[in-house]
């Protein structure tokens, strides 16, 4: 049986719509007016993009929004991809939770902002230690059954809540952080993905922005985006990277290669990853991820890479 993402694009990249919602808050990467995103998002499509990730976090619903208005008169060609569980109340404090409640809101919410009568694909975005998988499970298998989603799959998950999850509806689609510094996926999930026919798709594929050079050290961030407030990144040493990666530029100037041929090259490699997740805030960056997969690293280079890194991190 084919993973079911690599039914829907030839091509292994996912637009990530947390790039096209920064000023509206919650998880974004900076300013873009509405006009600006539906246009990336139409050249996105014209280019071959198919699938759309997005959810109500990015922008407190703003990426949906957006998708929606871009893609309203087209729906059938598209794959939209939203999920539940990261909410927030009136004052915008963001709140983990899976209780089916919630679920049911969010979803139907998500619907709304996305101008459609069904998801494609609608995953649950976080575990929450305090909700039994299966229950908000069975809103989205109830919600399966009546045509407003299409297909389920869990987010950042494990192997536990997986196979809690699959008593309830089948799972097809699992989306975790994966990339040439960020691996643990690769032994705690692939084998169980790839026994049971679940396609894999990356997030954080350019690690924020480190393996393409335009986060270093000395980067600012503006107040939109979440990388100027947000702790996961604020209290993270990403120095180890950095360093790693000040020796792995002279290998790729070497060899012709830029780091992001370096992280699609690096996430591509691996058999089990059906989808690439990556974002774009302007026609360039989006131009440059097409131009990548044209010039991808080898195995071998991918190795020497590898090693470098290690000593890099130490």
């Amino acid at each position: 049986m084919t993973q079911l993402l690599k039914t829907i694009s030839k091509i292994p990249l996912a637009f990530g719509g947390a790039a096209i919602s920064g000023e509206g808050g919650g998880y974004g990467f900076g300013n873009i007016s509405e006009a600006d995103s539906i246009e990336l998002l139409n050249m996105a499509f014209n280019l071959g993009l198919r699938i759309f990730d997005t959810a109500p976090i990015y922008g407190f619903g703003l990426s949906e929004v957006r998708m929606g208005l871009a893609f309203r008169q087209m729906r059938e060609k598209v794959f939209f991809v939203s999920k539940s569980g990261v909410t927030w109340g009136d004052n915008k404090r963001v709140d983990m939770s899976n209780d089916p409640a919630v679920t049911t809101r969010m979803l139907e919410q998500s619907l709304r902002d996305l101008q459609s009568d069904y998801i494609d694909l609608y995953m649950i975005h976080w575990p929450d230690p305090r909700v039994d998988i299966r229950r908000p499970l069975e809103v989205l298998s109830k919600a399966k059954d009546q045509g407003k989603i299409k297909h389920i799959g869990l987010c950042n998950t494990n192997i536990t809540d997986l196979e809690l999850a699959i008593e309830i509806d089948r799972i097809e689609v699992v989306q975790s952080e994966f990339n040439f510094f960020q691996h643990d996926a690769s032994e705690k999930l692939f084998p169980y993905l790839k026994k049971n026919d679940i396609s894999f798709m990356s997030w954080g594929t350019l690690d924020k922005g480190i393996l393409t050079g335009r986060v270093d050290e000395k980067r600012k961030f503006e107040e939109s985006d979440c990388r100027s407030w947000a702790p996961w990144w604020k209290n993270s040493d990403n120095k180890p990277k950095f360093d790693a990666m000040k020796k792995i530029w002279s290998l790729l100037d070497k060899h012709n290669h830029s780091g992001l041929e370096l992280a699609l090259g690096y996430n591509l490699s691996f058999p089990e990853l059906s989808m690439a997740l990556c974002g774009a805030k302007n026609p360039a960056q989006l131009l440059s991820l097409f131009k990548a997969l044209e010039n991808l690293p080898t195995k071998d280079f991918l190795s020497v890479a590898t090693e470098l890194a290690k000593t890099g991190q130490k």
